[in-house]
């Protein structure tokens, strides 16, 4: 069932997920799936829902820095890792971040897959902390898609994806933000970026100090990820993706689909490709528009494109998407990371690599 975020739609939605039932709705990265993540029934259900295996641990999503001790054992942090998780939550909480800390004893395995560390993230999105206030005060909750495809920016790609596999859908519009959260892990020295996301790199290091941002090797079949996100394949259109450094050398085809970062190497790539133009059928298209931008503004409304235009560009069935990086710093980061992943899962399934 859709509901609005009028408070009492947000109250029914509540009311599910006390009773064990789940509720999608809006938060300023991506929409999630949410269920009590203190009833194993729930997650059991999560993971059912989007067909995601149990070795990929969820985040667990509180709405008030009093809440963080229901699932986390920060006594067993150092106390150079609890001066700076308190930095980190005075500054950045709630927000796009997610961090990696001891997991209560009492909070289910399985929401941390067997793992001793669990995903916390404070939302910003008003109506993803009233969900979480008026339900149980800790929320489980990937993104409301299935297990390794495109991440919804609105409700209506929920309900495309998931259905009525969900009880509840709150539509509380676009997603502002658009790429997932930043997972940082702060039971190791340094901390490390395990996943990039919302929030850059520069804003932590400017908190706390050096921030590591090397990835262990991709998980496999023997080694489960220690975060959300670390799988090789993820975050994938169902259209194959080829991921380019530039895109001025791309030969046209008129079945394919081109995605580019701004309106200036389209500008090129079309003048270059003039006799072809009339003939694309709109299958062009830019995380960015207008040319007076610095590279942090493109990089933050790419960000906040790139789920959406992926969505837009599956539905025109093109055989194949070509889409250009990002420049590699702040939230571009973040946008090639997820650009590599869904890249990753057209070459699993001809053979080559990843995991899906």
């Amino acid at each position: 069932m859709m509901l609005t975020s009028s408070d009492e739609d947000i109250r029914i939605a509540a009311d599910a997920i006390k009773a064990g039932r789940l509720a999608a709705f809006p938060t300023e990265t991506v929409y999630g799936l949410g269920g009590d993540a203190f009833t194993v029934s729930a997650l059991a259900k999560i993971f059912e829902v989007k067909q995601r295996p149990r070795f990929d641990p969820l985040i667990v999503h509180i709405a008030a820095l009093s809440a963080l001790d229901m699932v986390a054992d920060i006594e067993k942090l150092s106390s150079s890792a609890r001066e700076k998780l308190d930095a980190l939550c005075q500054r950045l909480w709630p927000g796009p971040l997610t961090v990696v800390l001891p997991k209560r004893h009492a909070l289910p395995a399985l929401a941390t897959s067997g793992l001793p560390a669990v995903a916390v993230r404070f939302p910003a999105h008003p109506v993803a902390q009233k969900l979480i206030r008026y339900s149980t005060g800790a929320v489980a909750a990937p993104s409301a898609n299935p297990f390794g495809y495109l991440s919804p920016t609105n409700a209506v790609h929920v309900q495309e994806q998931l259905g009525g596999r969900v009880d509840f859908i709150i539509d509380g519009g676009r997603s502002g933000i658009g790429v997932e959260s930043t997972v940082l892990d702060i039971t190791e020295e340094p901390p490390r970026i395990v996943r990039p996301g919302g929030v850059p790199r520069e804003a932590l290091e400017a908190l706390i100090g050096h921030v590591g941002t090397g990835v262990p090797p991709p998980p496999d079949s023997a080694s489960a990820p220690r975060a959300p996100g670390q799988l090789t394949s993820h975050y994938a259109p169902k259209t194959p993706l080829f991921l380019h450094d530039a895109m001025l050398d791309i030969s046209f085809n008129p079945d394919e689909a081109y995605l580019f970062f701004d309106e200036e190497t389209l500008g090129i790539w079309n003048r270059r490709n003039m006799q072809h133009i009339r003939h694309t059928g709109g299958r062009m298209f830019t995380l960015t528009r207008g040319t007076n931008k610095g590279t942090a503004d493109k990089t933050l409304e790419a960000a906040a494109n790139l789920f959406d235009m992926l969505h837009i560009i599956d539905k025109i069935k093109a055989s194949a998407i070509h889409a250009q990086k990002a420049p590699d710093s702040g939230l571009g980061i973040a946008i090639n990371d997820r650009l590599t992943r869904a890249a990753a899962k057209r070459m699993y399934h001809a053979g080559v690599d990843g995991m899906f």
